[in-house]
């Protein structure tokens, strides 16, 4: 059984830093791609980054040279690094890979 489970999120102010994490069972990360959406009220679930088996990664538009994606094999765990972080990065985070999904991981910048 597959189980991704991410942590990390929390409150931070307009330019601070979060790095969250994904934590697979059942599942290996260096053979799958893994991606990480975001979910803000309201809005639908939107790609933010993803890391493929070879390590090419990807990014949306809006957190390039900000978010940084990585994954550590050892761990069985994808890290997303997000730094210069802004209001509009408010969202429930979640991690998937191979069609499965975490539970979500909330992330609010507020002052």
């Amino acid at each position: 059984q597959v189980q991704l489970v991410e942590s990390g999120g929390g409150l931070v102010q307009p330019g601070g830093s979060l790095r969250l994490s994904c934590a697979a069972s059942g599942l290996s990360f260096s053979i799958n791609t893994v991606a990480w959406y975001r979910q803000a009220p309201g809005k639908q679930r939107d790609l933010v980054a993803l890391v493929n088996s070879d390590g090419a990664t990807w990014y949306v538009g809006s957190v390039k040279d900000r978010f940084t994606i990585s994954r550590d094999n050892a761990k069985n765990t994808v890290y997303l690094q997000m730094n210069s972080l802004k209001p509009e990065d408010t969202a429930v985070y979640y991690c998937t890979a191979r069609s499965n999904w975490g539970q979500g991981t909330q992330v609010t910048v507020s002052s």
